[in-house]
């Protein structure tokens, strides 16, 4: 009788060692590609809010809204520009709503506010919002038309107002962001661990202070050109009229090791 042939025991263990340690070299890749893959996809929605804002102001006598107390939100006056497709109001990073609706005794931005993985906003129908009112981008508040002489203590003469004005493309407009706006300042610190964020508007460049792509965030400028921001280089953004951005930098490895290591902010 003839020999049958077979892998014996120790091949069929090699065997399985090579293809264990090809995923272990392969995974790491894989899982990079996908990501880039996100920030693509992400960087399209965003081109698509350039697309909505620049609808919105070409209606409003090239104007941005109007911001009085709480009236003038974008998530309520851009409602019928960006509701009808729910895709593009997330990153691909960021699909999960944090919180589903208002806890019972929490704030307003305790019971909606997002991180780097997760949208704010909620399903359920509250404060005149329809239900799935939800995204995971913001916007720099500081684009407003301001309608008393300051908005939560913003003085009215530092708001950009339009987006027809000199140095467009250095100023951000919307971008990864863990509630639907914030107010940048030059001497806000940045968040003391990863996922840290103030509920108030004080300090609030902690609100775009996130890893959602590998050190850095997305946004799109007044100039509607969309671009990567490393999350040192927030700083050197021209937010506001007063924003200065020669100011010295945060001392990263006091105020946040986790950022220690980051790219940009040079």
């Amino acid at each position: 009788m003839s020999r049958r042939k077979a892998f014996t025991l120790i091949e069929l263990l090699v065997v399985i060692a090579i293809i264990a340690l090809l995923m272990s070299i392969l995974m790491p890749a894989l899982s990079r590609v996908r990501k880039q893959a996100r920030a693509v996809v992400c960087q399209s929605n965003l081109k698509q809010w350039g697309a909505i804002w620049a609808m919105y102001t070409d209606d409003n006598n090239g104007l941005f809204p109007t911001r009085t107390g709480n009236s003038g939100r974008w998530i309520d006056v851009l409602f019928d520009y960006y509701y009808k497709d729910p895709k593009f109001r997330v990153c691909p990073m960021a699909k999960k709503i944090a919180h589903e609706q208002y806890p019972p005794g929490a704030s307003n931005f305790s019971a909606i506010a997002g991180n780097w993985e997760t949208s704010w906003g909620r399903l359920s129908e509250t404060a005149g919002r329809p239900a799935g009112t939800y995204g995971s981008y913001g916007v720099n508040g500081w684009v407003y038309v301001c309608g008393p002489d300051e908005l939560y203590g913003k003085p009215k003469r530092y708001f950009w107002r339009s987006p027809n004005i000199k140095r467009a493309a250095q100023i951000p407009l919307f971008m990864d962001c863990v509630f639907w706006g914030a107010w940048p300042d030059n001497w806000d610190t940045p968040p003391g661990h990863a996922g840290e964020h103030w509920p108030g508007d004080a300090d609030s460049m902690h609100r775009f202070t996130m890893d959602r792509h590998s050190q850095a965030i997305n946004g799109v400028y007044l100039d509607y050109s969309v671009r990567k921001i490393w999350l040192k280089s927030l700083w050197r953004q021209k937010w506001s009229k007063r924003f200065e951005t020669n100011d010295p930098l945060p001392d990263w490895q006091t105020e946040a090791p986790w950022m220690a290591h980051f790219k940009g902010g040079e």
